[in-house]
């Protein structure tokens, strides 16, 4: 068997999960990810891993029309093509939406999607891989810094990712018998395509970042890759059960 270590991210094809890809490659990891409609995008991250020397696949997953379970074979046959291994190393669970509206304006549809895309499938989807998980290995949830600081709008968001911190204490708890380290990252505003791309490509929006964040700009997608890649390596392996921001001490 290949000694080969192996990650899953799930939306690895754009935005965070495509820096935790690169920033994993280049520690020689082998990059198992998944993307919902961008294959072209998926098929470039691809490529940058392995111009990088190390491997990666991408497999189709969309959360809200898959089963989770249903993605656990998918990976497996991506890990024997890719070390030949029947067993991963860590999952980062990284994929999901927001929804900005007042409170009064959410509606049920959000609330089920939020819950959805951000508690219930990372939830099932690590309970279904959990047994192909190495023992000592990783897992790695994204939470947000919205669940500790608050701006109007993002109620539901927050909400579930609050859930997210809380299933990894508990996860962190009873995994530990196998070694195994489960933590949780929070980003702070970081520029990307989330939200619509608002942080990063509204100067008015931008700047009200900046101004809310001691060091003074917002976060790129590489301060969140490098995170991610720090705590699924060695130099942190004493911590477990962690909730980790890195936004720049946003709203502090």
């Amino acid at each position: 068997m290949s000694s080969t270590p192996v990650t899953v991210i799930t939306g690895a094809s754009r935005g965070l999960g495509r820096s935790m890809a690169l920033h994993l490659a280049d520690r020689g990891i082998a990059v198992i990810g998944t993307y919902r409609t961008g294959a072209e995008k998926a098929a470039e991250v691809m490529r940058e891993v392995e111009a990088r020397g190390s491997t990666a696949a991408f497999v189709p997953f969309d959360a809200d029309a898959d089963a989770p379970e249903s993605l656990t074979g998918k990976v497996l046959e991506a890990a024997a093509s890719l070390a030949g291994r029947d067993t991963v190393d860590a999952l980062v669970n990284n994929a999901g939406s927001g929804v900005h509206a007042p409170f009064t304006d959410i509606t049920s549809a959000d609330v089920d999607r939020m819950l959805h895309q951000h508690v219930r499938v990372p939830f099932l989807l690590t309970q279904s891989l959990l047994p192909h998980i190495s023992d000592g290995g990783r897992i790695l949830f994204v939470s947000s810094g919205l669940a500790r600081f608050t701006l109007p709008g993002y109620s539901a968001y927050a909400m579930a990712k609050g859930a997210v911190e809380v299933l990894t204490r508990y996860l962190a708890l009873e995994l530990g018998d196998r070694g195994i380290r489960v933590n949780c990252l929070a980003p702070g505003a970081i520029e990307t395509d989330f939200g619509g791309g608002a942080v990063r490509d509204i100067p008015e929006v931008n700047a009200m970042v900046a101004e809310q964040i001691p060091l003074g700009r917002a976060g790129q997608p590489d301060d969140i890759g490098a995170a991610a890649a720090a705590l699924l390596g060695d130099d942190l392996g004493w911590m477990n059960g962690t909730r980790v921001e890195v936004s720049g001490g946003q709203r502090v």
